[in-house]
């Protein structure tokens, strides 16, 4: 089956050239636009779910506030104005857990399965390969922080049978690790995932692929704007 092309719609947005530009345009009117279009709208809601997701541990720990936050995906909130998870992304923990940590951790398993499974669903190429980098290299990360620590980083590890594992995560480590502080570390592992998806889009082939890494270079940059403006 021949795969849908997308010239128009791709050559009308404004473009994504360099990372830590201010984005060109909002995360919902990417939506509406591919919306009008009949574009690749449930893949690319996955990677705008990811930032929404980023964005509310944020104010559950405080670093951000709710006015600031920018939700494109969830839209109910609680009663303490936190956004409401929906069904397919409450995990089942089970009744002994109590440590913060482990339903977090629960949290993002239940995210990249059901991330995972839309791939599958919508037979995205660029979405599974997404899962597998961003699962690598969250993994990666929590290992290295856990052999610094002295602790055992398979305990850290979250849906490990999804990651990467021929990627090579050791330059992004690096840079990451080497950093001066806190905003230079989390610069290094949002220009890798630039990296990424530049390596990855299928850029001009004008085809869904290429809006599915269009709406995960906007995500950085909304996320890196945010970050700036902390």
């Amino acid at each position: 089956m021949t795969q849908r092309r997308y010239d128009y719609l791709l050559s009308a947005l404004p473009g994504l050239d360099t990372f830590g530009a201010n984005p060109p345009m909002g995360k919902q009117d990417l939506l509406d636009r591919l919306s009008e279009a009949n574009g690749p709208v449930q893949t690319v809601k996955v990677l705008l779910l990811m930032d929404d997701l980023v964005q509310r541990e944020a104010i559950m720990s405080g670093e951000l506030t709710t006015d600031q936050a920018d939700f494109s995906v969830l839209s109910e909130v609680d009663a303490d104005n936190i956004p409401v998870l929906p069904p397919y992304l409450s995990p089942d923990l089970d009744a002994d857990v109590q440590d913060g940590r482990l339903h977090v951790d629960a949290l993002w398993g239940a995210f990249f399965n059901y991330a995972w499974d839309t791939a599958r669903q919508c037979n995205s190429a660029f979405l599974k390969a997404w899962v597998r980098f961003e699962v690598g290299l969250r993994n990666a990360l929590a290992a290295a922080r856990a052999h610094a620590l002295e602790l055992d980083p398979m305990a850290y590890q979250v849906t490990p049978e999804l990651a990467d594992s021929s990627a090579d995560f050791a330059g992004a480590l690096a840079a990451w690790s080497s950093a001066p502080d806190p905003l230079a570390a989390l610069e290094a592992l949002d220009k890798a995932r630039w990296e990424w998806m530049e390596q990855n889009g299928q850029w001009y082939s004008f085809h869904a692929q290429e809006l599915e890494a269009y709406g995960a270079k906007l995500v950085l940059l909304h996320r890196w704007r945010r970050l700036q403006t902390d």
